[in-house]
């Protein structure tokens, strides 16, 4: 198994600094338990362990102040991260080598306003060996209905399986239905699976898919924004929806009623970039009418099989030297302005560039996305930097 930069300490960071960095993200996730775009951009600001401390201390801004007084008393964090430890997982940090940073660009370019359960996670609790970034690098999301038909599993299984046998992960919920269709499928062909769950990664849901999530966790890797112990509730399916969605490159509609919770996550699809995709199926089946629903307004793209996923996904991947050598014009607008605040040797991370530029943080995310993607901008241990002839920045990692 490829465990590369798994819970290992960022670079230059002793492993007492890692281990006092991750007792604050741990203590800070459970105070929240779920997305906080003002604790997220307070830890921007200040650093974690200076947010640990005012949330302790109740030093906060006023927006925070309700946020955090529920369980800022409850420090439970060395206790949670020898919970995870001990069930074979790990707590993945903003700080962590295998942080999937690039994915994770689209939920920070949400404006918190209109999407207030859009942030970017504080951090992630997983299950497995298995890196984080890379594991997610080539991923589908496939979802659908609970209560699933004959015809739903078959091409649920067809589309997943054949994709995991090409090297895609599937990542999915691991609910009854087509989710565990999807799964199933990946982990017959040899493939690879990512479980997203709205508990504690101790705690599966549904109870009786136990067995399977351990199979995932085994192979792939069983993943939540967290702590050990925490049950499911409703509100946490909403929110694990757009994790669905962000830690893929499209999210596959297999079967789902009118008011199926899979629409929620082709919102958060269509609102971070992501393709969405949906399998069209009879006219007189109910268990299709939210994707014929989909397809008719144009929330969804239909498809019919592997290869139309990959139409519609596998752009996304392009070799690096097919989007160097392309002659599309270069970048412009907050692009070009991003752009030009970048090092060419060294880094900047994009709180400084916002600073620096004028803008929004949240345009600063959007435009590096863009300058990644056409290999002009890279990431590495010091921050974002620019890449082009002549320029001495570290090698250019994959997106991550």
């Amino acid at each position: 198994m490829n465990t590369a930069g798994a819970g290992s300490p960022p670079a230059g960071a002793s492993l007492g600094e890692h281990e006092e960095v991750q007792l604050a993200w741990a203590y800070l996730s459970r105070v929240v338990l779920g997305p906080c775009p003002a604790l997220t951009a307070l830890i921007e600001s200040v650093g974690v362990r200076e947010a640990a401390r005012a949330v302790r201390e109740h030093a906060l801004p006023p927006v925070l102040l309700g946020a955090t007084a529920q369980r800022r008393e409850l420090d439970s964090a060395a206790r949670d991260l020898v919970a995870v430890r001990d069930g074979g997982g790990r707590l993945v940090t903003p700080d962590d080598a295998e942080w999937p940073a690039w994915r994770m660009l689209g939920l920070a370019g949400l404006a918190p306003g209109r999407d207030p359960d859009g942030a970017v996670p504080l951090v992630f609790w997983v299950r497995g060996d298995r890196n984080l970034s890379e594991l997610t690098e080539r991923a589908l999301a496939v979802v659908g209905a609970r209560c699933s038909t004959g015809y739903g599993d078959r091409v649920a299984s067809e589309i997943a399986g054949e994709l995991a046998s090409r090297g895609w992960t599937i990542v999915s919920g691991a609910a009854f239905g087509i989710d565990g269709t999807a799964h199933r499928a990946a982990l017959a062909a040899g493939g690879l699976t990512v479980a997203v769950l709205a508990c504690g990664p101790d705690r599966p849901y549904p109870a009786q898919h136990d067995r399977l999530i351990a199979r995932i966790a085994e192979t792939g890797l069983v993943v939540s924004e967290y702590p050990p112990g925490v049950a499911a509730r409703k509100h946490h399916f909403l929110a694990r929806n757009r994790l669905i969605a962000g830690l893929s490159d499209g999210v596959l509609v297999v079967e789902a009623g009118m008011r199926s919770g899979a629409r929620n996550t082709v919102k958060w699809a269509r609102r971070i970039g992501r393709p969405a995709l949906a399998v069209p199926g009879s006219v007189d089946s109910a268990a299709s009418a939210g994707c014929h629903r989909m397809i008719r307004e144009g929330e969804a793209v239909l498809v019919t099989g592997p290869e139309d996923v990959l139409t519609e996904t596998a752009p996304l991947h392009l070799p690096l030297s097919a989007v160097r050598s392309s002659s599309a014009p270069g970048p412009f607008g907050a692009d070009a302005r991003v752009l030009a605040a970048l090092p060419g040797v060294g880094g900047r991370w994009p709180q400084d560039i916002a600073v620096s530029t004028g803008m929004t943080a949240g345009e600063v995310r959007a435009a590096l996305v863009a300058l990644d993607l056409a290999g002009t901008a890279g990431r590495g241990a010091a921050g974002w930097y620019r890449l082009g002839p002549g320029s001495e920045g570290e090698p250019r990692p994959s997106p991550r």
